[in-house]
């Protein structure tokens, strides 16, 4: 998990320590001083602050406080924070700001533990100051904390309260995540000012990020009966913040419905009566009440786990505005058709039938100075477009948008799709354009994708050039569909795919099952030297052992032919006649003698 970690600013906490040891003194953090700057952007609005050393220190590894070898311990501490697609490793002093003797900020209910006070110094140091945490974003904060990846999710908008059958599929999907070790965190939306921490008559706080600390099917009924009951409720419990003040409905620590459940599995799920905050919830009311729903994954890329494995891609790019159409990468979203395509590109593949693919795009965190205050987040968002199999050029014209996320001024854009078996291509953009940054992208599979940026806009010239010829023309070739096919299994139908050929390169489709009617749609795009010659198209039946030809066309292609689409007849090898072999073929056929129109 933390096999290649930097430095942040540069401090490297062994160092750092051994000099401490060396010289006697507690450390204290040059880069993050104990004054009011490391506190707030512009000034101090809560009095007097006194900065204090805690004389009980958290027990874990060389950082405890020992009280047989006191001479070991130097004041300082690290924290690891995942930054913009690296480990950071955070150093601090131990001075934490306190008023009345009391901590200001994070503290904890045993006044002997200090741990959370020092993650938390340890996040502002790499933020800028404390107020910079200040109201800031869940989803942003547990990918901080894990490297893991967000997925925020409108529980209005996708009606799971009303729709049991969506409700039911959520709540597996949420258990998943719990089950290995995501984060999950989940709020009511508060719409006003007056709206953040107002409580509702069920004891639930609007605004407020609770902590889900549970995910249960809690078993009905009592003895052996319960055992043979199919009957299990939708459980999930949560931590409010503030360590009180809980949900006081159905399931709520001392409530009637806890008598339905015998007495070993109220103790399997650690039910107690105290206001501690934390409080179970049936996961009907609980999308009744809550609003927004955050998943954090931890994407398992380890091959020694028994858990789904993922292939992970990332990529780093740039924003960059210029005035060549060509060499602009700021082009905005897909509203500005003119600019979109000048955005960066990245191709990958998905090489099963069907495949969950999970992207996310980061804009680099426009780090703020407290004078300035918090820096604004630019609108960002991505398209997915499915491409020829062969592309491996930048894509100068639309084509078909498979899907897209929304676009938003958040640090992450998150989308969770399934695809087919094919080529994609992935623009991230901002919403403007003209916008610069820094991104970070990831695509998630479950087999390699092979996801690379697309730089170049045509063929390159190179010495062979002269000799072997320079393309003339690009053709794209769009095998749509087949019909009437001859039937080559025993229960007449054939497992078609279909090959395109053009001067030498070869476009090959997946297989279809058990049909004389594929829905091909499947593209090659060819950049061709030799316009005259024809572009063969050949479908096969798969075999265990040798495939079956069952026709084959030729086109021709000119820039001046306008009829793009065409349906024809398939024929056999060799032969002259235009409809020798049962079927049709649909193709579209584009062509364009400037290799940058495709």
């Amino acid at each position: 998990m933390f096999s290649s970690v930097k430095a942040f600013e540069g401090q490297h906490y062994a160092t750092l320590k051994r000099q401490c040891l060396q010289s006697g003194e507690l450390f204290e953090d040059p880069l993050f001083p104990a004054i009011d700057h490391s506190l707030f952007y512009l000034g101090n609005r809560i009095g007097h602050v006194h900065w204090k050393r805690p004389g009980v220190i958290p027990d874990w590894k060389e950082q405890e406080w020992d009280p047989e070898k006191e001479d070991s311990y130097a004041g300082i501490f690290h924290f690891r924070f995942w930054r913009f697609g690296e480990w950071m490793d955070v150093v601090i002093d131990d001075r934490l700001p306190t008023v009345d003797n009391q901590l200001v900020y994070c503290h904890s209910n045993d006044s002997n533990e200090f741990w959370s006070a020092l993650v938390e110094k340890a996040y502002a140091k790499v933020y800028g100051c404390y107020e910079a945490l200040d109201g800031g974003n869940t989803a942003d904060a547990l990918v901080d904390f894990t490297g893991g990846v967000s997925e925020p999710m409108d529980l209005l908008e996708g009606q799971f309260a009303q729709d049991e059958v969506a409700r039911n599929q959520l709540f597996e999907r949420v258990l998943k995540v719990h089950n290995r070790d995501g984060l999950i965190s989940c709020s009511i939306r508060a719409t006003t000012v007056e709206d953040m921490e107002a409580r509702l008559d069920c004891g639930l706080v609007k605004g407020h990020a609770y902590a889900v600390t549970d995910v249960r099917k809690v078993r009905l009924g009592h003895g052996l009966l319960a055992y043979f009951k199919s009957e299990k409720l939708h459980m999930i419990r949560m931590r409010n913040p503030w360590g009180e003040k809980e949900w006081s409905g159905p399931w709520s620590d001392s409530s009637e419905e806890w008598k339905k459940v015998s007495k070993s599995e109220r103790e399997k799920l650690g039910v107690t009566v105290q206001d501690d905050g934390e409080f179970w919830m049936n996961f009907e009311d609980f999308c009744h009440y809550f609003t927004d729903l955050i998943l954090c994954r931890l994407i398992n890329t380890s091959y020694l786990s028994i858990h789904k494995t993922w292939e992970e891609e990332v990529m780093r790019g740039s924003w960059i505005h210029r005035d060549d159409p060509l060499r602009n990468r700021a082009g905005g979203c897909i509203n500005h058709k003119a600019t979109f395509l000048q955005n960066p590109q990245y191709v990958f593949d998905v090489r099963k039938i069907e495949d969950e693919v999970l992207i996310c795009l980061q804009q680099k965190e426009r780090r703020a100075t407290p004078k300035e205050g918090k820096g604004e987040n630019l609108a960002i968002g991505f398209d997915i477009h499915r491409v020829e199999l062969n592309r491996k050029y930048r894509m100068h014209s639309a084509q078909q948008k498979v899907a897209g996320s929304i676009y938003i001024n958040s640090r992450c854009v998150f989308l969770r799709k399934e695809l087919k078996e094919g080529r994609y291509v992935i623009i991230p953009t901002t919403f403007d354009p003209g916008q610069q940054g820094e991104f970070l992208l990831r695509v998630f599979t479950d087999v390699p994708s092979d996801c690379k940026e697309l730089t170049l806009d045509e063929p390159p010239q190179t010495c062979w050039t002269g000799i072997c010829g320079y393309p003339q023309l690009v053709t794209q070739v769009h095998v749509l569909s087949a019909d009437g096919l001859q039937g080559q299994d025993a229960n007449g139908a054939s497992d078609p795919y279909v090959i395109i050929t053009c001067e030498g390169e070869k476009v090959r489709s997946p297989v279809h099952k058990d049909t004389r009617c594929p829905n091909f749609d499947i593209k090659g795009i060819f950049y061709r030297k030799k316009p005259k010659e024809g572009i063969h198209i050949e479908i096969y039946n798969k075999n265990v052992i040798v495939d079956t030809f069952l026709g084959q066309v030729t086109l021709f292609s000119d820039p001046n032919d306008r009829q793009e689409q065409h349906t024809v007849y398939l024929k056999d090898k060799g032969s002259r006649q235009d409809h020798n072999l049962p079927g049709t073929l649909t193709v579209r056929v584009i062509t364009c003698t400037t290799l940058t129109n495709i």
